[in-house]
């Protein structure tokens, strides 16, 4: 690779690249390390488009889950019916079994059966598991229902109570909290608190909420549990129906949310959930997740392949074309870099995320955007000789076609020019 004429401009690598996120001061996302509660196993097979995995499968995503520091998972809806207690069963052994630091979690309504559940697990596995018993909150909800906030708290505390009485760990999950004017709320979180719930997790079930919205409500219910003097942690959990559900997830941590929910792919009921690989992205890149990541990647295609999802082209680090270009200007800063020897500018100067450190590396393709750079390269990658007429035939090739060249299509470009 030649390099260019006359001496190089003298910039510190300190000063490669000026960060606007950080320039009025330190981001509060970097403050302290976000705890994650992985949602796939459960509230991710809610998607009308999934296959629910084997129990095998399962067991290999939670594993996964381990391996890039996701702290509490949801295994499941053990009320649901015999499979799914059966799963959550076998999920509990591994986790006991193995000694997973993963702390486990059951969805349960507010009814005694699906409590009831959750405690026969943990009675016959003798791992400890936390219910996060949900109902729905907001006066829209109400009204379809024909519930009044009464109901609603009668229903709650005899569920809690329950729930206390079998010795499991409760967290209460107050549906559509983004839509729940705080008048209610404040009656049902003190409600929960007064009769034991140990956390409460706020839900964006609809993707109603924007960033500012989460803001305000994870202050608002801290200043209330404050005010209280409980101990008592905030979950938050949000969808994506605005495509806010990843941002979102970033704003309740920054506001105090002491563990946010996500699922692999962002995979969950209507459009899904906020992507919880894209959160770890964004917090590791932030500063705010110090645990390994090198098997991100590697989570999100056993979760798509479990599921039966593809990764979409476009989905940033795990899709095909997070690392591709065949754009010249593009490629050409690339390749220089990638001359120079230097792996750090080769994976940033035109990716903000560091494709090395996640198992990936840049690559360079050949379309009609592609100048003679991307050409010579790609020759010198897949072990062809410079010739400058068969280099010439395949930028002409590129030139007149309407979609990136396949291997396949260079080659015969080349077998033909060799001809």
């Amino acid at each position: 690779m030649k390099k260019p004429n006359g001496p190089r401009i003298d910039i510190p690598r300190s000063e490669w690249v000026y960060d606007w996120n950080t320039s009025e001061g330190a981001d509060p996302l970097a403050k302290g390390a976000a705890r994650l509660n992985d949602e796939t196993l459960r509230d991710g097979l809610q998607s009308p488009s999934v296959v629910d995995p084997s129990q095998e499968q399962k067991i290999e995503l939670l594993l996964l889950m381990e391996s890039i520091g996701i702290g509490a998972a949801d295994i499941g809806l053990p009320g649901a019916g015999p499979r799914a207690r059966s799963d959550v069963t076998a999920l509990a052994k591994t986790i006991r079994d193995r000694k997973l630091s993963i702390v486990p979690n059951c969805a349960a309504r507010t009814v005694e059966a699906d409590i009831a559940a959750v405690a026969d697990v943990v009675q016959a596995t003798g791992q400890p598991i936390e219910v996060y018993t949900f109902i729905g909150s907001s006066p829209i909800r109400q009204y379809a229902e024909n519930w009044s906030v009464e109901h609603i708290l009668e229903t709650s505390a005899k569920a809690i109570d329950f729930a206390v009485k079998q010795g499991l760990t409760l967290c209460y999950v107050t549906e559509d909290t983004t839509r729940t004017p705080p008048v209610n709320l404040d009656r049902m979180l003190r409600n929960a608190i007064d009769h034991g719930a140990k956390r409460l997790a706020l839900c964006d079930t609809c993707g109603h909420a924007t960033p500012q919205g989460v803001h305000n409500l994870i202050r608002w219910a801290d200043a209330l549990v404050r005010g209280m003097g409980a101990d008592v942690k905030l979950d938050f959990h949000g969808h994506n129906d605005r495509g806010l559900a990843v941002v979102n997830a970033l704003a309740a941590v920054a506001a105090g949310a002491d563990r946010v929910h996500g699922t692999a792919l962002g995979i969950g009921e209507r459009v899904g959930n906020a992507a919880l690989d894209q959160v770890i992205l964004n917090l590791y890149l932030m500063g705010n997740y110090p645990y390994p990541v090198e098997n991100l990647v590697e989570y999100v295609r056993v979760a798509s392949k479990s599921v039966g999802i593809e990764v979409p082209r476009n989905y940033p680090l795990t899709g095909m074309d997070a690392f591709r270009t065949a754009t010249g200007v593009h490629a050409a800063a690339i390749i220089k870099a990638r001359g120079l020897g230097d792996e750090w500018l080769e994976d940033r100067v035109y990716s903000a995320v560091p494709a090395r450190v996640f198992g990936k590396r840049q690559e360079i393709e050949i379309g009609p955007m592609s100048g003679m750079s991307n050409v010579r390269f790609w020759l010198s990658q897949h072990g062809f000789a410079e010739n400058d007429v068969v280099a010439q035939a395949v930028l002409a090739e590129a030139k007149t076609s309407d979609h990136t060249l396949s291997q396949a299509e260079i080659e015969k470009v080349i077998q033909r020019a060799h001809a």
